[in-house]
């Protein structure tokens, strides 16, 4: 019979093909003939990957391979397995190749999806196919876009106790929009200092909407609404970014083009309102510690409290600052004001001696450059006096107002009150335009010492606290612990000598009394940005009444909403940071301009009737008007939202799934019978994705939760991070890097050296990352070729734990070739004997033990080396008994799935024929008796010292072992002539060491 590398060349594609043919891997849903609903679930996923055209190198398929190996293991364990890859296919290289040739970004991603799926079909993941979409698919984005409408016809409840399907309690709730009404109407929701409607109970003082206030609430109060905010402009791009496409220097990620903040009209997500649910949901998931951390990281819960400062206005009205403080008790310390320079009340505030000096700050400001967050501590502080003066509530003091552009008017209020004792910031700016300094927090003496003014290091302890008390600006930094509280009373209230909690406690207290302020939970998390300049995205399923303004949802009846097709893809483009956007999409003017009815619902029905005429509907007549789509697009980040929903039930026309799909899917229960509250049991992708993507995933889930269409509170259940695989990088001598497939390695006095086999120049060798910058990316079908497929997916599972970064070493994998070559040895060329091995058999049993622990949670390294060693030992035995072989085989099969099917279908051709691959055959089971040893080797000790070893049955009590000890002929040696004082001996839980001392 041929080697096994010979035999896996016909066989690999041979099975691909049967594969293909036979639908192996169709998993079947509730509804279809052959669903079992008896059958328990898994859903193994991996993060929805983006279809580059430069395709796959071998770093890419790790996390693949892992979800297939747990995918096909839990299939062998009877488990109705759902297992599929799509693609998040809109993005912005796609459109950014449109733009250079003109080439439609569909032709494009197709192109890149047809190549992806040819290589991941290569190494032979068994995704189910009939699950499969892109997120350019028009029948997927519909639902994007339906999902869109549930946040735009919701507001959110934070005052609703409720119980979910789980039958957990759950407080707050998206509830639909139409209620708010009512609740404006009655008083019980009121607008806060924002406009934005809130619960009168939770925030106690607020304004009472009325008449078409009430719509502007509603509208300001969904879950999806347009505001105007601070963005990160691109004009040579044409478009807004979001903050992870800023690099540190504010240049634009793609294209390197400077990036500015300026004020847009934009839509607007409110993952704010589910932001302690947010938090407060992680505690039941199985995720990586530190993704924990980094969500909640992100999050940045903190508890402060919001103050209003009196101020007069520059006509002489009256008017408040509010500002957000997380250090409500340093609120004497508060000796100006800042704001961010587009401030809305910086106009109404500013006197006539300060209009030029604003304006040209602002003005400097806005031309000063693109954003940046690089060297923020260090930059250089500036601002301009506004000419007002506000009212610290605490002491009555009047305090100065001031702009400058280290207050952003995207976060918090877009005002502070500055304590510069308490904040280095605040500190610099104080020291600069001569502002004063209070202190209010009582510094540790180690502190005072490190940072006390060089006039001051004689200074006892005493007497160098007396001086920061009255002038902390004379020390280095500003103190930004907490400690007891100093400098801060009233003649109603003292802070002084209380922990900075207590007067945290004290002061909002006070301040809620006395109608200035109230304490309020703060989050770092700014509501998400959801607007973009871009052609190649989902279209907004939304229309502009052209003559109120009033922003509408499309009747669901009338999605999807089609992107027009185009020629010319490409924003409009300058130089300039003052310039307006004009997305591709304003040039489709007829796809532009709709004309339709608006339904009872608030819904439009874009219908082909004149404007001003009456069109009949549902049998009433309704008055067909002028509407404007909106020519921005969602973000890339839309599609990937919600897509593992859609593997549920993947080809329903109705609904993103069905009923049924959804609660068979999602709903799965621990040991214990208690729901678990994650839909997908496995989540594989890498490290990079840990805030973002899944933050926004958790947050679009929340909402279809609360809505009642999906059953779980979360969506993922447990989130593997897989590592990298790293690879060594050339250079020549400039610096450029070499393509890796033009190196070769050349011996140099004895060393291994990289060369350019084109030059013969001598590389320099560059370890890290791989990929195409580094011309290091090998495509995985190059190994497989060379190796075999099933060498090529083993190999990877094996280089170390998933979890890790690893360097690929091509000389490496032809050791797991071996192995697999043993395999087919033992399987196809070795005798068979119908006796039993007693040790072959217990090695078996520890084996399937091992294997079925370490592909359950995911060390695959591991549980392959316990395959090696079982496999080698069986190579060491004259015959092999089928039993043996066949649990081999079946172990192997999830990692080498090529190779399982071809021996289960020689080794149990009737049984194959019956189940039509081997991940319907049964995972072996695990025998404890038959894992117990016969015999132990215990090592003997003479006086602590090893100085031989025996041969000990299990079952052997102590007189038996000791006497097999001293029969050891270097054991008899130490104990000639001397005095065995006492014998210890381990016995449990089995035979481990037997230790004998002795005196001369």
């Amino acid at each position: 019979m041929a080697n096994y590398q010979e035999s896996a060349r016909e066989f690999e594609k041979r099975w691909q093909d049967y594969w293909r043919e036979n639908d192996t891997y169709r998993t079947p849903n509730p509804g279809d003939a052959d669903f079992d609903a008896a059958k328990k679930k898994k859903v193994i996923l991996d993060m929805f990957p983006y279809p580059s055209g430069v395709g796959l190198h071998i770093g890419h398929p790790l996390g693949y391979i892992a979800t297939d190996v747990k995918a096909r293991f839990e299939r062998m364990r009877g488990f109705n397995v759902l297992h599929s890859m799509g693609f998040d296919a809109f993005g912005l290289p796609a459109e950014q190749f449109a733009i250079q040739t003109g080439q439609h970004p569909r032709i494009t991603t197709e192109a890149n999806i047809e190549n992806m799926l040819r290589q991941l079909q290569v190494i032979g993941l068994g995704h189910d196919p009939h699950r499969r979409f892109a997120s350019t698919d028009v029948d997927y984005y519909k639902w994007t876009q339906w999902i869109f409408l549930q946040l735009f016809n919701s507001f959110y409840d934070p005052t609703v106790e409720w119980k979910g399907p789980q039958g957990q309690t759950i407080t707050g709730r998206a509830r639909p929009i139409a209620e708010l009404r009512g609740l404006l109407e009655s008083g019980e929701w009121l607008l806060d200092e924002d406009s934005v409607p809130q619960p009168k109970s939770l925030i106690g003082e607020g304004t009472k909407a009325e008449g078409k206030e009430i719509d502007r609430a509603i509208d300001r109060g969904r879950l999806a609404y347009v505001d105007e905010v601070p963005v990160n402009w691109c004009p040579m791009l044409g478009t807004v970014l979001s903050n992870e496409e800023v690099t540190n220097e504010g240049k634009s990620e793609r294209g390197d083009y400077p990036v500015y903040k300026r004020p847009l009209k934009q839509w607007m997500l409110r993952i704010t309102d589910y932001a302690d649910r947010l938090v407060g949901d992680l505690e039941g998931l199985d995720w990586p510690n530190g993704v924990v951390e980094m969500q909640k990281g992100w999050i940045g819960r903190s508890v402060g409290a919001r103050v209003n400062f009196p101020v007069a206005l520059a006509d002489g009205g009256k008017d408040k600052i509010a500002v957000y403080t997380t250090r409500p008790d340093t609120i004497f310390g508060a000796t100006y004001m800042v704001l961010a320079p587009e401030h809305p009340l910086v106009d109404a505030l500013t006197t006539a001696d300060q209009k030029d000096a604003v304006a040209a700050y602002r003005a400097e400001v806005k031309l000063a450059g693109p954003v940046s967050s690089k060297d923020e501590a260090n930059r250089e502080k500036t601002g301009v006096f506004i000419g007002a003066y506000a009212t610290n509530p605490a002491n009555g003091q009047q305090i100065p107002v001031w702009i400058a552009d280290y207050v952003l008017m995207g976060y918090g209020t877009g005002a502070i009150m500055a304590v510069p004792a308490g904040d280095q910031r605040d500190f610099e700016f104080a020291h600069k335009f001569g502002l004063p300094i209070v202190a209010t927090t009582k510094p540790s003496e180690s502190w005072l010492r490190a940072n006390a003014p060089d006039d001051a290091t004689d200074l006892d302890d005493a007497a160098l606290l007396a001086r920061y008390e009255t002038a902390p600006g004379d020390f280095k930094i500003a103190q930004t612990d907490i400690g007891d509280t100093i400098n801060s009373a009233n003649d109603e209230v003292s802070l002084n000598g209380l922990s900075t909690p207590d007067a945290k406690a004290k002061i909002i207290e006070w301040l809620e009394t006395r109608n200035i302020g109230r304490g309020r939970v703060q989050y770092k998390l700014r509501d998400w940005l959801f607007s973009r300049q871009r052609y190649w995205g989902e279209p907004f399923p939304v229309l502009f009444d052209q003559q109120t303004g009033q922003v509408h949802g499309v009747a669901e009846a009338a999605l999807p909403v089609v992107l027009p097709e185009m020629t010319d893809f490409k924003p409009q483009s300058n130089e300039d940071p003052n310039s307006e956007p004009e997305p591709p999409l304003a040039r489709a003017k007829e796809w532009m301009e709709v004309t339709g009815i608006v339904l009872a619902d608030g819904s439009v029905l874009p219908v082909d009737a004149a404007v001003g005429s009456t069109h009949s509907h549902a049998g009433a007549d309704h008055e067909v008007r002028s509407f404007r789509r909106d020519a921005n697009s969602m973000p890339n980040w839309a599609g990937s939202c919600w897509y593992y929903l859609r593997y549920f039930d993947a080809n329903n026309d109705q609904a993103f799934a069905s009923d049924a799909a959804a609660a068979y899917w999602a709903n799965t229960t621990d040991d214990n019978g208690n729901a678990k509250p994650g839909a997908v049991d496995l989540y594989v992708g890498g490290a990079e994705h840990a805030v973002l993507h899944l933050l926004y995933s958790r947050f679009w889930h929340k909402v279809l939760f609360d809505l009642g269409y999906v059953a779980t509170p979360e969506p993922f259940q447990k989130l593997f991070n897989q590592g990298m695989i790293t690879a060594d990088a050339y250079t020549d001598a400039r610096g450029v890097y070499v393509d890796i497939h033009d190196v070769e390695m050349r011996d140099v006095d004895g060393k291994k050296q990289p060369f350019n086999a084109k030059t013969d120049e001598a590389l320099i060798t560059v370890p890290g990352k791989m990929g195409k910058r580094y011309k290091n990316g090998i495509p995985p079908e190059e190994i497989c070729d060379q190796y075999t497929i099933d060498t090529f997916r083993t190999y990877e599972m094996y280089m170390g734990p998933l979890d890790s970064s690893k360097p690929w070493q091509s000389d490496a994998i032809v050791g797991m070739m071996r192995f697999l070559s043993n395999v087919w040895k033992v399987a196809t060329q070795m005798e068979r004997t119908s006796d039993v091995d007693g040790k072959i058999e217990t090695l078996l049993h520890k084996t399937i033990a091992k294997v079925t622990n370490d592909i359950a949670e995911l060390r695959l390294n591991t549980a392959i080396a316990a395959l090696i060693e079982l496999t080698n030992a069986m190579t060491r035995q004259n015959a092999v008994h089928d039993d043996h072989v066949r649990a081999l085989a079946l172990m192997v099969a999830p990692f080498a799935p090529h190779l399982g099917e071809e021996l289960m279908s020689c080794m149990a051709e009737a049984e194959f024929g019956s189940k039509k691959s081997v991940i319907k055959f049964d995972w072996p089971v695990f025998d404890a008796e038959k894992a117990k040893d016969d015999e132990f080797e215990v090592p003997v000790q003479v006086n602590g010292k090893k100085r031989g070893s025996i041969m000990v049955a299990a079952d052997a009590d102590q007189a038996t072992v000791e006497a097999m000890a001293k029969t050891d002929e270097n054991v008899a040696r130490h104990l000639e002539g001397m005095q065995i004082v006492k014998v210890i001996y381990i016995a449990k839980p089995t035979p481990k060491l037997i230790n004998i001392v002795v005196k001369g």
